[in-house]
């Protein structure tokens, strides 16, 4: 068995489902909201 490369084990890490042959659903990161921030944080997320 072929030893997995760094963006392997993180990618595997990350997969939450394989959705077809060309898609994954990834686990990003979580968003810790705050009242006083958030606001301004979630906006500039927004395209």
């Amino acid at each position: 068995m072929k030893p997995k490369t760094l963006f392997e084990k993180i990618w595997d890490k990350h997969l939450i489902a394989s959705i077809d042959a060309d898609t994954n659903l990834l686990f990003i990161d979580m968003h810790l909201v705050h009242e006083v921030t958030s606001p301004q944080a979630f906006d500039s997320l927004r395209i």
